[in-house]
């Protein structure tokens, strides 16, 4: 069974083919410093063709990457959109999501993040939560989940709000984690 650490699928070595989508897909996934994972994205009005191709790209990124979610804003569009996996093997998009009914109890665990290479912080999240919303077509969708599906889709929820692992992290974490993605000079 495949393992996530943080917010993405270490399951097998990859084949030199899904590496390279899976390098591809990175690609297209805007990286920490961009400023559009800062922005607060907007609601979505209109469902149609142009969000149910969105959704499909974003699910196939998100799968090539080998994560468990992806936000609207992670490519670059600010509207209220994510995708992720609610249950192993399913993958489904909720538009303009609301949280609901978070449990009291918490956990902290490592998260990383597709748009924040190479970087596991500890985050502080409810152990379950409900979220709804609408899916591409425009129909509800109601999702009660519990442990790394709770942690993903709050995960994703708060990219749609400009918000980081970075910014939900300890000060220390965030010390090393800015460390970590700070541009070295290399002098040869």
């Amino acid at each position: 069974m495949a393992k996530v650490e943080g917010q993405v699928v270490e399951d097998e070595i990859l084949d030199a083919e899904r590496e390279a989508r899976r390098r591809l897909a990175l690609a297209q996934i805007r990286q920490y410093p961009d400023a559009a994972l800062k922005m607060q994205a907007r609601t979505v009005e209109d469902f149609d063709d142009e969000l149910v191709d969105l959704v499909e790209r974003m699910k196939r990124l998100m799968e090539e990457a080998r994560g468990i979610g992806l936000a609207a804003p992670q490519v670059g569009v600010l509207r209220r959109v994510f995708v992720f996996t609610p249950r192993q093997g399913q993958v489904a998009a909720v538009i303009n999501p609301e949280f609901s009914d978070a449990s009291e109890e918490t956990e902290i665990s490592e998260e990383g993040c597709l748009s924040i290479q190479n970087v596991l912080v500890p985050i502080e999240r409810p152990v379950r939560v409900t979220v709804s919303g609408k899916d591409e077509r425009g129909k509800d969708v109601r999702y009660e989940l519990d442990d790394i599906y709770a942690r993903a889709a709050q995960h994703e929820g708060d990219h749609l709000d400009g918000v980081l692992i970075i910014d939900r992290t300890t000060p220390e974490a965030r010390r090393e984690a800015l460390a970590i993605l700070r541009p070295r000079i290399v002098i040869s």
